[in-house]
Protein backbone atom coordinates (compact mmCIF):
# COMPACT_ATOMS: atom_id res chain seq x y z
CA UNK A 1 0.00 0.00 0.00
CA UNK A 2 1.05 3.59 -0.55
CA UNK A 3 -0.57 4.72 2.70
CA UNK A 4 -0.17 4.28 6.42
CA UNK A 5 -2.55 1.91 8.17
CA UNK A 6 -3.87 1.51 11.69
CA UNK A 7 -5.29 -1.92 12.56
CA UNK A 8 -7.22 -2.11 15.85
CA UNK A 9 -8.73 -5.31 17.23
CA UNK A 10 -12.28 -4.79 18.46
CA UNK A 11 -13.01 -8.44 19.16
CA UNK A 12 -11.26 -11.79 18.89
CA UNK A 13 -7.72 -12.30 17.69
CA UNK A 14 -5.67 -12.56 14.49
CA UNK A 15 -2.09 -12.97 13.35
CA UNK A 16 -0.66 -9.91 11.61
CA UNK A 17 2.67 -10.11 9.82
CA UNK A 18 4.60 -6.96 8.82
CA UNK A 19 7.90 -7.25 6.99
CA UNK A 20 8.28 -10.85 8.21
CA UNK A 21 7.57 -10.01 11.88
CA UNK A 22 4.45 -11.75 13.21
CA UNK A 23 2.20 -10.21 15.86
CA UNK A 24 -0.63 -12.14 17.54
CA UNK A 25 -3.10 -9.33 18.09
CA UNK A 26 -5.98 -9.53 20.56
CA UNK A 27 -8.80 -7.23 21.68
CA UNK A 28 -7.52 -3.72 22.29
CA UNK A 29 -4.25 -4.17 20.37
CA UNK A 30 -3.26 -1.44 17.93
CA UNK A 31 -0.58 -1.86 15.26
CA UNK A 32 0.45 0.23 12.30
CA UNK A 33 2.61 -0.04 9.23
CA UNK A 34 4.11 2.46 6.83
CA UNK A 35 3.72 2.77 3.05
CA UNK A 36 5.26 -0.05 0.98
CA UNK A 37 5.75 -2.36 3.98
CA UNK A 38 4.74 -5.92 3.09
CA UNK A 39 1.99 -7.20 5.38
CA UNK A 40 -0.73 -9.80 5.72
CA UNK A 41 -3.39 -10.76 8.26
CA UNK A 42 -5.07 -14.08 8.86
CA UNK A 43 -7.55 -15.29 11.44
CA UNK A 44 -6.85 -17.99 14.01
CA UNK A 45 -8.85 -21.25 14.20
CA UNK A 46 -11.91 -20.85 16.40
CA UNK A 47 -11.32 -17.14 16.97
CA UNK A 48 -13.72 -14.45 15.72
CA UNK A 49 -12.10 -11.32 14.37
CA UNK A 50 -13.55 -7.82 14.21
CA UNK A 51 -11.25 -4.88 13.59
CA UNK A 52 -11.13 -1.21 12.72
CA UNK A 53 -8.80 -0.66 9.78
CA UNK A 54 -7.88 2.94 8.90
CA UNK A 55 -5.80 3.95 5.87
CA UNK A 56 -4.40 7.48 5.82
CA UNK A 57 -1.68 9.68 4.37
CA UNK A 58 -0.48 13.29 4.67
CA UNK A 59 0.05 14.11 1.03
CA UNK A 60 3.27 16.05 0.47
CA UNK A 61 3.46 17.22 4.10
CA UNK A 62 6.44 15.99 6.09
CA UNK A 63 4.44 14.70 9.03
CA UNK A 64 6.61 13.12 11.80
CA UNK A 65 4.78 9.79 11.90
CA UNK A 66 7.68 7.62 13.06
CA UNK A 67 8.85 10.22 15.56
CA UNK A 68 5.42 10.18 17.21
CA UNK A 69 4.60 6.47 16.92
CA UNK A 70 8.10 5.04 17.28
CA UNK A 71 9.95 2.41 15.25
CA UNK A 72 7.83 -0.57 16.33
CA UNK A 73 4.66 -1.72 14.59
CA UNK A 74 2.91 -2.73 17.82
CA UNK A 75 1.69 0.44 19.51
CA UNK A 76 0.03 -0.99 22.62
CA UNK A 77 -3.18 -2.34 24.10
CA UNK A 78 -5.83 0.34 24.48
CA UNK A 79 -8.88 -1.34 26.04
CA UNK A 80 -11.03 1.34 27.73
CA UNK A 81 -8.51 4.02 26.72
CA UNK A 82 -9.30 7.27 24.93
CA UNK A 83 -7.65 5.76 21.84
CA UNK A 84 -10.32 3.02 21.78
CA UNK A 85 -13.13 5.57 21.91
CA UNK A 86 -11.66 7.82 19.24
CA UNK A 87 -11.05 4.95 16.84
CA UNK A 88 -14.70 3.90 17.18
CA UNK A 89 -15.82 7.48 16.60
CA UNK A 90 -13.63 7.83 13.53
CA UNK A 91 -14.98 4.60 12.03
CA UNK A 92 -18.56 5.67 12.66
CA UNK A 93 -18.28 9.24 11.38
CA UNK A 94 -16.17 8.43 8.34
CA UNK A 95 -19.22 7.03 6.57
CA UNK A 96 -21.30 10.15 7.18
CA UNK A 97 -21.66 12.45 4.16
CA UNK A 98 -20.49 16.05 3.98
CA UNK A 99 -17.31 18.06 4.64
CA UNK A 100 -18.12 18.58 8.32
CA UNK A 101 -17.74 14.88 9.11
CA UNK A 102 -14.62 14.63 6.93
CA UNK A 103 -13.01 17.49 8.86
CA UNK A 104 -14.05 15.93 12.16
CA UNK A 105 -12.40 12.63 11.15
CA UNK A 106 -9.15 14.41 10.27
CA UNK A 107 -9.19 16.05 13.68
CA UNK A 108 -9.75 12.68 15.37
CA UNK A 109 -6.78 11.21 13.50
CA UNK A 110 -4.50 13.97 14.77
CA UNK A 111 -5.86 13.46 18.30
CA UNK A 112 -5.01 9.77 18.00
CA UNK A 113 -1.41 10.62 17.20
CA UNK A 114 -1.28 12.85 20.28
CA UNK A 115 -2.83 10.22 22.58
CA UNK A 116 -0.61 7.41 21.31
CA UNK A 117 2.55 9.53 21.58
CA UNK A 118 1.58 10.61 25.11
CA UNK A 119 0.92 7.00 26.11
CA UNK A 120 4.34 5.95 24.78
CA UNK A 121 6.02 8.76 26.72
CA UNK A 122 4.72 7.56 30.09
CA UNK A 123 7.54 6.45 32.37
CA UNK A 124 7.91 2.79 33.29
CA UNK A 125 7.12 1.43 36.70
CA UNK A 126 9.22 3.06 39.36
CA UNK A 127 11.08 1.23 42.07
CA UNK A 128 10.43 1.10 45.80
CA UNK A 129 7.42 2.99 47.10
CA UNK A 130 6.30 4.08 43.66
CA UNK A 131 6.09 0.44 42.60
CA UNK A 132 3.86 -0.33 45.59
CA UNK A 133 1.60 2.58 44.75
CA UNK A 134 1.44 1.40 41.14
CA UNK A 135 0.34 -2.04 42.36
CA UNK A 136 -2.45 -0.42 44.38
CA UNK A 137 -3.59 1.56 41.34
CA UNK A 138 -3.71 -1.64 39.29
CA UNK A 139 -5.79 -3.17 42.08
CA UNK A 140 -8.22 -0.24 41.84
CA UNK A 141 -8.45 -0.63 38.06
CA UNK A 142 -9.26 -4.33 38.41
CA UNK A 143 -11.81 -3.61 41.13
CA UNK A 144 -13.62 -1.09 38.92
CA UNK A 145 -13.56 -3.49 35.97
CA UNK A 146 -15.09 -6.24 38.12
CA UNK A 147 -17.71 -4.07 39.89
CA UNK A 148 -18.76 -1.69 37.09
CA UNK A 149 -22.43 -2.65 37.52
CA UNK A 150 -22.39 -1.56 41.16
CA UNK A 151 -22.46 1.86 42.80
CA UNK A 152 -18.67 2.39 42.97
CA UNK A 153 -17.79 5.33 45.23
CA UNK A 154 -14.51 7.09 45.96
CA UNK A 155 -14.72 5.98 49.57
CA UNK A 156 -14.63 2.36 48.36
CA UNK A 157 -11.49 3.08 46.37
CA UNK A 158 -9.89 4.80 49.36
CA UNK A 159 -10.66 1.80 51.55
CA UNK A 160 -9.25 -0.72 49.05
CA UNK A 161 -6.06 1.19 48.21
CA UNK A 162 -5.32 2.92 51.50
CA UNK A 163 -4.71 6.13 49.55
CA UNK A 164 -6.43 9.48 49.94
CA UNK A 165 -9.05 10.48 47.38
CA UNK A 166 -7.04 13.25 45.71
CA UNK A 167 -3.81 11.23 45.66
CA UNK A 168 -5.36 8.11 44.15
CA UNK A 169 -7.09 10.23 41.48
CA UNK A 170 -3.75 11.82 40.53
CA UNK A 171 -1.91 8.49 40.43
CA UNK A 172 -4.71 6.75 38.55
CA UNK A 173 -4.75 9.46 35.90
CA UNK A 174 -0.97 9.31 35.56
CA UNK A 175 -1.18 5.55 35.00
CA UNK A 176 -4.19 5.35 32.67
CA UNK A 177 -4.81 8.82 31.30
CA UNK A 178 -8.17 9.19 33.03
CA UNK A 179 -9.69 9.44 36.49
CA UNK A 180 -11.30 6.42 38.22
CA UNK A 181 -14.74 7.85 37.44
CA UNK A 182 -13.86 8.27 33.77
CA UNK A 183 -12.51 4.73 33.66
CA UNK A 184 -15.72 3.41 35.25
CA UNK A 185 -17.72 5.13 32.50
CA UNK A 186 -15.38 3.70 29.86
CA UNK A 187 -15.87 0.15 31.17
CA UNK A 188 -19.64 0.65 31.22
CA UNK A 189 -19.60 1.99 27.66
CA UNK A 190 -17.56 -0.99 26.44
CA UNK A 191 -19.85 -3.45 28.20
CA UNK A 192 -22.93 -1.70 26.81
CA UNK A 193 -21.51 -2.01 23.29
CA UNK A 194 -20.91 -5.72 23.80
CA UNK A 195 -24.42 -6.30 25.11
CA UNK A 196 -25.92 -4.29 22.25
CA UNK A 197 -24.10 -6.43 19.70
CA UNK A 198 -24.33 -9.86 21.31
CA UNK A 199 -27.72 -9.84 23.08
CA UNK A 200 -31.35 -9.02 22.44
CA UNK A 201 -31.63 -6.78 25.49
CA UNK A 202 -33.45 -3.46 25.23
CA UNK A 203 -31.58 -0.22 25.92
CA UNK A 204 -33.26 -0.03 29.32
CA UNK A 205 -32.13 -3.55 30.19
CA UNK A 206 -28.60 -2.79 29.03
CA UNK A 207 -28.58 0.32 31.20
CA UNK A 208 -29.45 -1.81 34.25
CA UNK A 209 -26.77 -4.35 33.36
CA UNK A 210 -24.06 -1.68 33.39
CA UNK A 211 -25.14 0.06 36.58
CA UNK A 212 -27.78 2.65 35.59
CA UNK A 213 -31.29 2.48 37.02
CA UNK A 214 -32.35 5.42 34.85
CA UNK A 215 -32.15 4.83 31.09
CA UNK A 216 -32.02 8.57 30.34
CA UNK A 217 -28.96 9.05 32.57
CA UNK A 218 -27.33 6.11 30.84
CA UNK A 219 -28.18 7.54 27.43
CA UNK A 220 -26.64 10.91 28.24
CA UNK A 221 -23.51 9.25 29.59
CA UNK A 222 -23.12 6.98 26.55
CA UNK A 223 -23.54 9.84 24.09
CA UNK A 224 -21.15 12.11 25.99
CA UNK A 225 -18.46 9.42 25.91
CA UNK A 226 -18.91 8.16 22.34
CA UNK A 227 -20.50 11.10 20.52
CA UNK A 228 -23.52 9.01 19.53
CA UNK A 229 -26.49 7.22 21.03
CA UNK A 230 -26.43 3.47 21.63
CA UNK A 231 -29.01 2.94 18.90
CA UNK A 232 -26.85 4.90 16.44
CA UNK A 233 -23.83 2.89 17.43
CA UNK A 234 -25.70 -0.31 16.60
CA UNK A 235 -26.81 1.11 13.27
CA UNK A 236 -23.21 2.02 12.36
CA UNK A 237 -21.91 -1.54 12.70
CA UNK A 238 -21.39 -3.40 9.45
CA UNK A 239 -20.85 -7.16 9.57
CA UNK A 240 -18.93 -8.86 6.79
Amino acid sequence: MKQYQFQYVVEGAAAYTIEGQEYITKRGDLIYHAPDEIHEVYTLPGEPYVCISILFHFGQDDFPVQELLGPHHFLGRFINHAVDRKLSQLAAYYHQPGPTYALYCKGLLLQLFHDIASWRAEPGQAAGNEEKIRARIVLLKNYIADHYAEDVRHRDLERISGLSRNYLIIKFKQAYGMTPTQYLCAVRVQRAKELAVHSNLTIGEIALQVGYADVHTFGRMFKSKTGMSLSRFCASIVTR
